[in-house]
Formats: C-alpha cells, sequence, structure tokens
C-alpha cells in the first residue's frame, strides 16, 4: 500500500513539474536576479544625479529671477524727457 502511495505521488509530482527536473530552472532565477540587480545599481546612481542636477539648475534659475525682480523693483532714474 506505502509503495503504490509513494509511486503514485512520484508521478503527480513529476506530471505537474514540482519536482526540479535540472538546475536549469535555478540558473534562469539566478540570472534574472543577476541583471535585475545590475539594473538597479546602474538606474540608482543615474537617477540621484538627474535629480540632484535638476534641483540645482531649478534653484539657480530661482535665484535670478528673484535678483531680476529686484533690479526691476528699483526705481529706474529719469534721464530725460521723451
Amino acid at each position: 500500500m506505502e509503495d503504490l502511495l509513494q509511486q503514485t505521488l512520484d508521478s503527480a509530482g513529476t506530471e505537474s513539474g514540482l519536482v526540479p527536473s535540472s538546475g536549469a530552472d535555478g540558473m534562469v532565477f539566478l540570472l534574472i536576479a543577476a541583471l535585475g540587480l545590475l539594473m538597479a545599481l546602474v538606474y540608482v546612481p543615474i537617477r540621484l544625479f538627474l535629480t540632484l542636477t535638476a534641483r540645482s539648475r531649478r534653484l539657480r534659475l530661482l535665484q535670478r529671477i528673484r535678483k531680476l525682480r529686484e533690479d526691476l523693483s528699483t526705481k529706474i532714474p529719469e534721464s530725460g524727457n521723451l
């Protein structure tokens, strides 16, 4: 009886793919995981660099706008009647 049960379980596992037939599945997983890690290692520094440069550019632009507003708000001396 136990032998019959074991044979049934073995055949069901083989048919459903639960029993790994080779290490190829593990290698595929490791390859995909390694590519994902590599992509993250490339993406994160580039994203940080672009974010920081965009913020500094935005800050310089805001400072320039403030300076121009201050210059325009000061009274312009009249040089003569036109």
